[in-house]
């Protein structure tokens, strides 16, 4: 059986997902949005009373796709199996076609204000990812897992910031190594 059509909403959010990533929030214009979504101008905002609305349930999606994939490599045998498939998938990441940085980071840099529900939803996801490595550090061992998790967060953003301008395959190799060294994976 084929899939469901997509909904109008979701149709609004996928291509804002592509759009949004691919070229920046600001550069999108809601007229954009509708064309390629293929809606009428008052359906975007009986589903989105603001553009930034859309750009919050994107970065809410986002997070909800990331925390599922975070949460299947942490299900990876032991701690140390979890955090190794953890720095894999980081790797992977940087890796993937299309790769422009970090979906967070690019829309903090749009929206610097601290109190702005989109700048809320990018710390939230912050504090989720800095909370999960963390724990992880805690269950592999580490001796101080509130300084490896901090250590982690900043590989992380790292990576997803070096491999768009230093090469993916380099960066990925250095945050896998630098990530199993501060683990002591390898020992």
């Amino acid at each position: 059986m084929p899939d469901a059509p997509l909904s109008p909403r979701e149709r609004l959010l996928e291509t804002a997902r592509r759009l949004f990533y691919s070229e920046g929030i600001h550069t999108v214009p809601v007229d954009r949005l509708v064309t390629e979504a293929g809606v009428t101008r008052a359906t975007f905002y009986r589903h989105f009373p603001a553009k930034e609305d859309l750009v919050e349930a994107y970065l809410r999606a986002t997070d909800t796709d990331l925390r599922a994939a975070v949460g299947a490599a942490l299900e990876q045998g032991t701690a140390q199996q979890a955090a190794a498939a953890l720095l894999e998938l980081i790797g992977q990441v940087t890796c993937s076609a299309g790769f422009r940085g970090c979906h967070f980071i690019n829309a903090s840099a749009e929206y610097p204000d601290p109190e702005d529900p989109v700048r809320v939803a990018v710390a939230e996801h912050r504090a989720w990812f800095q909370d999960t490595v963390t724990r992880l550090a805690e269950r592999a061992g580490h001796a101080d897992p509130d300084y490896a998790g901090r250590v982690l967060v900043l590989l992380h953003d790292g990576a997803l910031a070096a491999a768009d301008l230093d090469g993916p395959q380099q960066v990925r190799d250095t945050v896998i190594r630098a990530g199993r060294e501060l683990l002591h994976l390898d020992a």
